[in-house]
């Protein structure tokens, strides 16, 4: 493999996947009784058992690229040590230490050449630039895929970095510029994350990615992460702290939980971040919860665009049905008419008694249509399908059923959809959905052979009497093809993005996630201008712990600030004081957003349908 050959693999590869990186061999060491008195580096030479027992542990862990133990081992910085000779070789046994625990273990990993704690200070400009090019020559020699800066300081050292590695003996190496960030979202020098992530000069050779890593723990650093996914084109890795250390009988103790970084995890994930590791602090316990959490997003993100096979030469595509023919909601929908929903949870069991008298008093209640998550949070309950069915045959209202990609595979989603359809189960939305790790299984995995974007498509064509393999169907599908939509979203940019790409892919509604801010939602709305009828979820509180519950666990809910201290106001009061508030909230949001939204999908906490005819007709619960 050439070297240009490797860049591209692994430029692609950080574009098009998600990614986790490592956490510090620091830590590890530290942990293991190496004091910050020894250079880390001559365990390559003296301790390599050592050095490859917690190679292994990250590896085990699940990470997809692997950091060599060089972390400040350029020549200047091994003088103070007397090992300024054994520059070469400590790189070289870096290298070879990776990748012994690679071939051992036969998993296909990158290996990230570390170069850190660079300084200005006691160099030249040039002098340091030799330095970078002499450390990174051993490591990509050695075996390395590409270079990693960590903990870079300032711009200065960042524009070092880039010159050097735009040496002719340095071009074609692959390389990322991580930048430290400490409180306040700069620097260590002082300067802004605006100032770090300006472009470099066309001149030199570009990074593969830009980086943010040590100074903060996860939250800290999610407000940097919130400003770089706007400030370049470039990949981001994110490698926070494990929180800040303790001072513990002269011991640093992080106390940052494996559960609390992997949830950041996935907040950076959504923002648009390629690849999440760990810096101070983290363990291989922090970067395997990673990797349960995003990994199963990658293969989401890397097939939505390649879900449907050519359609066969014989085969031709049929005109859809029209989209008011195709169910009750859809004709409401189509002639403007208000639609009111109610989101019910299935069962865990198969007793579905309950489920069915409830929405029988819905409907009577004159409720369009019941709204049926399919394994809600990554909870394990009876098919959505099967209650879809029942409902409709028995309580005679309409469902609208979700399908997420978590699952099941491409051809068990089909098979799902021509169920649906041979059942008469008219209206569907389209979810990627949450992680197996944010449910009650952490050992079970996910599929996601695709994305909500994906599987619309495929929809779509079904509905045009063609299969994803692109082989006929028929009679077509008669689907109502609805999508989530989040105006919550911390990256909104993102959010818009994948909307319209839903639309394109075929989408012809959407429903919110829970609404809780009505002027939020209306400058969101108007924003995307939406081509398609939008139904606002809307979620009566039940409580003020259900307030917290909500704003702390559920991924993608955002409660302002003046509902949480009015639930916080009543906290001391009654159950029923608690509910009576939350319903009055939720009565308060519908009206702000009556005449901007085609309806509302009110929840049923607790499955407690009069609290959702309580916020749909106005009425006390």
């Amino acid at each position: 493999m050439t070297k240009n050959t490797i860049q591209k693999s692994f430029s692609e590869k950080i574009r098009e996947q998600v990614m986790v990186f490592d956490g510090p061999m620091g830590t590890e060491l530290y942990r293991n009784h190496v004091f910050t008195n020894r250079c880390y580096g001559e365990l390559n030479l003296t301790d390599p058992n050592l050095v490859r027992r917690i190679h292994q542990s990250y590896l085990d862990a699940g990470a997809d690229v692997m950091t060599t133990n060089t972390f400040g081992t350029h020549r200047s910085a091994l003088e103070k040590y007397g090992l300024a000779d054994k520059m070469t070789a400590i790189h070289q046994a870096g290298v070879e230490i990776v990748r012994e625990v690679i071939k051992n273990s036969g998993t296909p990993v990158s290996i990230a050449g570390s170069i850190g704690h660079l300084s200005v200070a006691g160099h030249s400009q040039a002098g340091l630039r030799e330095e970078i090019i002499e450390q990174a020559k051993v490591l990509f020699d050695s075996g390395a895929d590409f270079i990693l800066f960590e903990t870079l300081s300032s711009r200065e050292l960042m524009e070092i970095c880039v010159q050097a590695m735009s040496h002719p003996e340095t071009s074609e190496i692959p390389y990322i510029l991580s930048c430290a960030m400490v409180h306040g979202g700069e620097s260590i020098s002082g300067e802004t994350i605006q100032r770090l992530f300006m472009p470099f000069s066309e001149e030199f050779s570009q990074p593969s990615a830009l980086g943010i890593n040590c100074g903060l723990g996860p939250d800290g650093i999610l407000e940097a992460v919130e400003q770089a996914v706007h400030l370049t084109h470039f990949p981001l890795v994110i490698q926070p702290n494990a929180g800040t250390p303790r001072e513990v009988e002269g011991r640093s103790i992080y106390h940052c939980s494996p559960e609390y970084l992997a949830t950041y995890a996935m907040r950076y994930i959504n923002l648009g971040v390629a690849a999440v590791g760990g810096c101070c602090g983290t363990t291989p316990e922090h970067i395997q919860e990673i990797a349960k959490m995003i990994k199963p997003l990658s293969r989401a993100r890397l097939s939505q665009h390649h879900v449907l096979q050519q359609v066969a030469p014989e085969v031709e595509e049929k005109e859809e049905s029209p989209f008011a023919e195709r169910s009750r909601l859809a004709w409401k929908l189509a002639n403007k008419q208000w639609v009111t929903t109610v989101e019910i949870v299935p069962p865990r069991g198969y007793d579905l008694s309950a489920i069915l008298e409830k929405c029988r008093i819905l409907y009577r209640h004159g409720i369009d249509a019941i709204n049926l998550p399919d394994g809600p949070r990554a909870s394990s309950r009876i098919a959505s399908l099967v209650v879809a069915e029942k409902i409709q045959r028995e309580a005679k209202v309409e469902t609208i059923l979700h399908v997420c990609c978590r699952d099941k595979n491409l051809i068990g989603m089909q098979a799902d959809l021509l169920g649906a359809a041979a059942l008469g189960i008219r209206n569907l939305l389209f979810i990627t959905g949450d992680p197996p790790k944010l449910g009650l299984y952490p050992d079970a995995t996910g599929v996601f052979d695709t994305d909500s974007i994906g599987i619309t498509a495929v929809q779509k064509r079904l509905n045009r009497g063609v299969d994803l393999g692109g082989q006929a169907i028929d009679p077509p599908t008669h689907c109502v093809i609805g999508v989530g939509l989040d105006p919550t979203a911390l990256d909104k940019e993102r959010e818009i993005d994948r909307f319209r790409k839903k639309v394109e892919s075929g989408a012809e509604f959407a429903i919110t996630q829970p609404v809780f801010d009505p002027e939020e939602l209306l400058a969101f709305l108007k924003e995307i201008d939406s081509p398609i009828p939008v139904i606002a979820g809307i979620w009566p509180l039940a409580s003020y712990r259900n307030a917290v519950f909500m704003q702390n666990e559920v991924p993608g809910v955002t409660i302002p600030e003046e509902t949480m201290r009015r639930m916080e106001a009543v906290s001391a009061q009654s159950r029923e004081n608690q509910l009576a508030a939350g319903v009055e909230i939720a009565r308060e949001s519908v009206q702000k957003i009556r005449g901007h939204v085609s309806g509302i999908q009110v929840s049923a906490p607790f499955g407690r349908i009069e609290i959702a005819l309580a916020v749909a007709e106005g009425e006390s619960p």
